[in-house]
C-alpha cells in the first residue's frame, strides 16, 4: 500500500473494456509526513476521489482484481482504495 495525493486525471477515448466506467487518477506519492515525492503513478478510483486528495493506494495485482470483481487477474494493477482524512505518525 502506498500513500499518495491526486495531482490530475487521465483522459482516454481507446482503452481496455475494464476501464469502461472508470476514473483514472494521475498521483504522486508521498511520505508518511505527508511530503511529495517524485514518484508518480496512474491508478483507477474505487472511492470517488478527486484532484487535491489524499490517499491510499493498493498497488497489487490480486487485490485489485478481488476489489474490482474480475475472475482471475485483470489489467489494473494500482486502485485507490482510500481518502485520506488525516495520518499520525
Amino acid at each position: 500500500m502506498f500513500l499518495g495525493k491526486v495531482v490530475g486525471s487521465v483522459v482516454s477515448t481507446a482503452k481496455h473494456p475494464a476501464y469502461e466506467g472508470r476514473k483514472l487518477m494521475i498521483l504522486r506519492l508521498t511520505t508518511p509526513k505527508g511530503e511529495l515525492t517524485d514518484q508518480t503513478m496512474v491508478a483507477a478510483d474505487a472511492v470517488g476521489a478527486g484532484v487535491g486528495d489524499w490517499v491510499l493506494i493498493a498497488s497489487e495485482g490480486k487485490a485489485v482484481a478481488e476489489i474490482m470483481g474480475f475472475e482471475g487477474l485483470g489489467p489494473m494493477r494500482e486502485i485507490i482504495v482510500g481518502i485520506v482524512d488525516r495520518v499520525d505518525t
